[in-house]
Order: C-alpha cells, then structure tokens, then sequence
C-alpha cells in the first residue's frame, strides 16, 4: 500500500485536490460557482504559501549555508505562515469574501494594525498572484515538452527509426536543460510582478479617485430635466484604510461637480458598526439644490445598523430609501426615485411604488436585481457593491475578475429590456485594501431626452 502510494502520490494528491473543490457540483443551491471557486482560491493559496516557503528557504541556504541553520529556517518560516493564516482568517475578512460571514471587530485606526494588515494584504495578493504566474509558465513548459514528444513520434515512422530525425530536419530541443532553466528563472523573475502592482494597489490605487462623466438617454424625461445633473456615490466602507479625510475629499470632489441631485448606493461602513457616526459626519457636507438620496446596501444588514444609520442621516437632512419613493419636482415635470435595501423584494412590494408615465430610477445596491427592475418599468437603476471587481483585469480582457462569478454586471453601463443600469465602481474597499485594474469612481450622469 504504501509503494503504491509513492508510486502515484502526484496523481492522487491531484485526483484529491480535484474531489475537494468540485465537491460543491454535487449539490445544485445557491452560491455553486462561488463555493467552487472558493475551494480552488483555497487550494491556490496554501499551494503559493508552501512554494514560497520553499523559494525563502531556497535563497537562506545561499546565504546561510548548513543543514542545522536551514531547519531553523524551515521553523521561522512554518511560524510566519501559521500566523499570516490566522491573522487573515479572523481580522481581514479573507473568509467572507465567499461565505458572506465575518468575525466583526471594531476597527482599529492604530498605525500598528493598519501597517499590519497592509503588509499580509500586500504578501496576500502578490503570493497567490505571482504563483499564478508561475503556473501559467510551468504549463507552457509542459506543452511545450508534450508538443516536442508528439513531435517525434509523428516523423519517426517517416524517418525509419524512433529516436533518430530525418536526415536535415532540424528538431529544435524543447526538453534541454538550458531552455528548461532558461523559463524557470523567467517565471521566477516575473513572479515578482504581483508583488509591485499590489504595493502600487494599496499605496495609490485605492486612493486614485476617477470622475467619471456619462450622458444617459431616456425616452420618457420631460424637457425640463433635460441636462439634469446627478452625481453617484457608493460603497464607502469607512475604515482604517478609507478614514473620514478621504471621505471628506470625496465630498469636496463632488461638490465642485455641481450636481443638481446626489444619490448614494449604499454599503457606508466595513465591519464595525461603531463607525456609523463618523461616516455620516463626514458625508454631512454633500450639497445639491433638489437634495442628497442613498439606500442601504448588504454591510449595514451584516452590521445590523439599517434603523441606525437611516436616523442619523435623517438627521443631517439626507433621505434614506427604504422601499419608499420620493418625487423630484422640477417646474411642472417631475422624476421618481425609489430606493429599496440591499436588494429588490417581491414584485408586489416594489410594484406600487412604480409610476406609469415618468422617468423611475431605481436605488439598489445590488446590481444582480436588473433583470427584474427592468421589467418592473424601472427606467434607470444605479447599482454599486461589485467594487468593479477591486481586483481586476478587465482592462487587458474582459471577464478577468472573480467579481463576475457573482453577477455579470460588474462595472459600467448596460441595457435591457427598456430599462438601463450603471453600476459604480465605489471609493472604499472591502476584504483587501488594493485597488488594481478598478479605479475607486465617482460618476456625474447628465440626463438627456432621446430624440
């Protein structure tokens, strides 16, 4: 047993490794591609850990020659590890970013924690990312190897014999060690890269504020909105990492767009509902002649502060919308804004609050609720939540962000049906605090009338 276990240790670990993440296929609820896809993230990640580890200890030896120096080596790296596992899994919400569940501490401003989950942040996506890279190269090196065997085999019979190539075919040498060293330390060097771009994503791209400006069309907008101004804000999640200055210096952007209405798409704290207070403070100063909107989004329902926080805005004159609509007057004509929490109820309880005849834009935090909106009526519906995946490559291909494995519309404009969405890429961050490939956004619409 044990002999055949050495024999094919690789194909069972594999087959193993294999049974653990398709695991979830057998069960058809809900959330199948997410559980899958956290499984494989699982896997992935003590894979990069355990190479990384074998990279340090790889580099200590040149430094540090001698077998008693290296288990010790061995020892401080295992320690590392084991509290980079444990750190993660009960501070930086690492876990909820597929289960939807969260260890909820309050936040805490201290340099030390803040330096402390930027850095396992930073060692977090470049590890699991550079090993990726990693993988893509040996996976190239296999093909290559497999494509030379077949290679050969396919011109031995022509040739007469299987180890020898036909007299002036030049077969080049896929298998040779040099090239095989020459793509390893390729591979290496590259790997590198995810290191670089993750400090760039937390020291300047969570930070990196696009204003993003987009004329929507609508067939129903009466003439004296043409023009309309509204500017949208979302996804705030105040922390350590998104402290009340740079809420406040989004306020201030936003001001200076003069928008005629400003709406807010929700999710304002991160975990600790403490925070409620100090983000509604620093969103006090929003100005808008016809008025400041929001709805709520799925933090405030995790840190059980709907009633809270709605109170506490209500107090500085902003209008939470909770399956309520409010009229926009403008002259004689007016617009319907309706905002619901989180996501759309039953047809029935937001039916009603569709009027037949005028513009209806939609408030809703969660942009997987479009198809429905859509054939509700609902004209506009402006989303947040996806954070443009955070995280993303949509800029070199679309469909390189885990984001879509959760909703379609991840960023940007759609239409169906009649009805038109844009989902907005927020300002905070949530589970790590980088920013790459998804600028943090704040977008000023200008309704037009369709000719």
């Amino acid at each position: 047993m044990v002999s055949f276990f050495r024999a094919h240790r690789r194909a069972i670990v594999f087959l193993l490794l294999f049974a653990f993440c398709a695991y979830p296929l057998i069960d058809h609820g809900k959330f199948q591609a997410i559980r899958v896809a956290f499984r494989l993230f699982l896997v992935v990640l003590i894979a990069s850990q355990f190479f990384w580890i074998r990279r340090a200890l790889d580099l200590g030896e040149r430094f540090i020659p001698g077998k008693p120096r290296r288990v010790w080596l061995t020892v401080i790296a295992c320690f590392v590890e084991l509290f980079f596992f444990v750190y993660s899994f009960t501070h930086m919400g690492v876990v909820h970013l597929f289960l939807a569940t969260h260890i909820i501490d309050a936040a805490d401003p201290r340099l030390r924690s803040v330096l402390m989950e930027g850095a396992l942040s930073w060692w977090l996506a470049g590890s699991v990312l550079g090993f990726g890279l990693v993988i893509v190269f040996w996976s190239v090196d296999r093909a290559a190897s497999a494509a030379a065997w077949v290679y050969r085999k396919a011109r031995a019979p022509a040739a007469g014999s299987v180890d020898t190539p036909q007299p002036g075919t030049v077969v080049p040498d896929l298998t040779s060690p040099a090239r095989r060293h020459f793509l390893r330390q390729t591979a290496f060097a590259l790997s590198a890269t995810p290191f670089v771009a993750s400090a760039y994503g937390i020291l300047y791209g969570r930070l990196d504020v696009e204003v993003t400006r987009r004329r929507i069309r609508l067939a129903r907008l009466p003439k004296s909105f043409d023009g309309f101004r509204i500017v949208q804000l979302s996804d705030f999640h105040i922390s350590p990492f998104l402290p009340v200055d740079e809420i406040r210096r989004c306020v201030t952007i936003t001001n200076q767009l003069k928008p005629d209405l400003v709406v807010m798409t929700g999710d304002y704290l991160l975990w600790d509902p403490a925070a409620q207070g100090d983000v509604v403070q620093a969103l006090e100063g929003l100005r808008a002649p016809y008025g400041v909107f929001g709805c709520l989004g799925n933090h405030e329902s995790i840190t059980d502060t709907e009633e809270s926080i709605t109170r506490l805005f209500a107090a500085q004159g902003i209008h939470i919308l909770r399956q309520e609509r409010a009229t926009i007057r403008l002259g004689g004509d007016a617009l319907n804004l309706i905002g619901v929490d989180d996501s759309l109820p039953d047809d029935k309880a937001v039916e009603y609050l569709v009027v037949p005849g005028t513009v209806n834009i939609l408030l809703n935090h969660n942009p997987n609720d479009f198809d429905q909106a859509a054939e509700l009526g609902f004209d506009l519906m402006l989303a947040g939540h996806t954070h443009g995946g955070q995280l993303s490559l949509e800029s070199l291909h679309r469909g390189l962000s885990l984001a879509r494995l959760e909703t379609p519309y991840v960023s940007g404009w759609f239409e169906k049906s009649g009805g038109q969405l844009y989902v907005n890429r927020g300002i905070g961050t949530t589970i790590l605090p980088i920013r790459l490939g998804a600028r943090p956004e704040i977008t000023l619409f200008e309704l037009v009338r369709e000719n």
